[in-house]
């Protein structure tokens, strides 16, 4: 699914650029530093509350994607459960998981970078997860998922794949 990012008041669209940009930058150092390739925020209020990247093998969490590592980061901060009024911004597409983790946090919206087919290219095959939840079009979920396409989205997937001492997962 991909949906067209729309403003909805004046300057909304060059915050989300510039977030998208860092959580871009967090995926990619989190590579560097023998993570994977993803990387997210939750701003709220026109400010970023968390970022965070994916923990899975640095913790042998596999619930440890950056958007369920930045949402949990975010409540504490927040002193809450549920994020209403907050943004997630991450460098790919939710996998089924994270969406459904987004879902129960009550998130307003997402916006992502890349999307599953680039996740796929990069390895990350979780299309037969995703075909699980096409059965609802997302024009009937609570929140919008949007994709924002910037220019480099793929570039933590570039940098996982150039890694030659990768963890395949």
């Amino acid at each position: 699914m991909t949906v067209t990012l729309y403003t909805r008041e004046v300057g909304t669209h060059e915050f989300e650029s510039a977030w998208m940009d860092q959580a871009i930058k967090l995926a990619t150092d989190s590579v560097t530093n023998g993570g994977g390739p993803f990387g997210a925020l939750v701003t709220k209020d026109g400010e970023i509350v968390a970022s965070g990247n994916n923990q899975v093998t640095a913790t042998l969490d596999p619930t440890a994607h950056a958007e369920v590592s930045v949402m949990r980061a975010a409540c504490k901060k927040l002193d809450t459960f549920t994020l209403d009024g907050c943004v997630l911004v991450t460098s790919c597409e939710p996998c089924p998981m994270c969406l459904s983790s987004a879902l129960w946090a009550r998130v307003d919206r997402i916006v992502y970078a890349a999307d599953r087919h680039d996740a796929a290219v990069a390895g990350f095959d979780d299309r037969k997860f995703y075909d699980l939840f096409e059965k609802r079009p997302a024009s009937v979920w609570p929140m919008p998922v949007e994709r924002l396409d910037l220019p480099n989205r793929t570039a933590p997937f570039d940098a996982w794949l150039a890694k030659s001492d990768r963890i395949d997962y």
